[in-house]
């Protein structure tokens, strides 16, 4: 028998997930899952919470939250032989928009129990995590305009993840109108780039900006390597310029948009920034080494979405 580690932010989302989490064990024991229920307290916890899991040698940690939660989850699952499950309970959840998963509200609570069916019985598939100054990450891990506004509204009580659209929007939009960029240099597979960026983001998986955007349409999970778009400007005009092309798809072509795939970059500024990771704040600096760790982490995806994938294993 399986046995797996139900793993709930009581924080994530903008409706508490607490008492419909036991709703989820019928579908997996089911499928012959044993499981054990956890609550996180923390960032920090859920990373601690997870590894502990997998020193236990859990089959897999179901990490019932947002984008967040699943980074701080797979932080803790690095390079062990415990596998990720994501089951989508937060305000954004990327991942799982990459994944076909429907997210869970009080209006559509069953699909938290659907998406644990969807789970129950896939092959663990290995995919790359990225590295950022020590902090691993499964999605993205940004600096720039993107990062200070995260820095800005992360945490944020539970009434904001309502209004969490225009909430981050009138937030960039505050943080555009006073902040005009970065005078970036990054170094990328031994070559030098030199630029005045409004926003430097690596993704590891095709969607951003809350999931409006497919940011690297071809971008695969497990190929070794992640994509660093470097977007240019220094103005409000241009950060919204940017979120509609990102948006349209238009960024692609676009001259003030530029996308370097790597599998180690460092990104140095003679001014202080901000960083985040999976849309969670982490501390800023004057640099960020980001590496790519090929197949370090074991997931499990939906039938559906393994073309996501370069070598899935069935």
């Amino acid at each position: 028998m399986r046995k797996g580690l139900l793993l709930y932010n009581p924080a994530a989302g903008r409706y508490p997930v607490r008492r419909f989490v036991r709703g989820i064990i019928k579908p997996l024991k089911e499928a012959g899952w044993s499981v054990d229920i956890a609550e996180t307290l923390s960032g920090t916890h859920a990373i601690q919470t997870a590894h502990q899991a997998a020193q236990e040698k859990y089959d897999a940690v179901f990490a019932i939250g947002g984008d967040g939660t699943v980074g701080q989850v797979a932080s803790g699952l690095v390079n062990t032989e415990t596998a990720l499950g994501v089951l989508p309970a937060g305000t954004t959840n990327v991942w799982a928009i990459e994944q076909g998963q429907k997210p869970f509200s009080w209006f559509q609570w069953w699909n938290l129990r659907e998406n644990a069916r969807l789970l129950a019985n896939v092959t663990p598939q290995s995919v790359d995590v990225g590295i950022c100054n020590d902090r691993p990450f499964l999605l993205w891990a940004g600096v720039g305009l993107d990062a200070q506004t995260i820095s800005k509204i992360e945490p944020r009580a539970r009434f904001f993840k309502h209004v969490s659209v225009p909430h981050y929007f009138v937030t960039t939009v505050w943080e555009a109108t006073f902040w005009h960029g970065l005078d970036l240099r990054v170094y990328a597979e031994g070559r030098l780039v030199e630029g005045h960026y409004l926003v430097a983001v690596a993704t590891n998986i095709r969607h951003y900006a809350g999931g409006m955007s497919v940011i690297s349409p071809n971008a695969l999970l497990d190929d070794g390597e992640m994509d660093l778009w470097l977007l240019s400007g220094d103005s409000l005009a241009d950060a919204f310029r940017h979120f509609f092309d990102l948006v349209a798809g238009r960024h692609l072509t676009s001259d003030e948009a530029r996308c370097i795939p790597f599998q180690n970059v460092v990104i140095e500024s003679d001014a202080n920034f901000s960083i985040q990771v999976d849309g969670d704040p982490i501390l800023g600096g004057h640099k960020a080494e980001i590496k790519v760790l090929h197949r370090a982490l074991k997931v499990l995806v939906p039938e559906n979405a393994l073309y996501l994938l370069k070598n899935p294993r069935r």
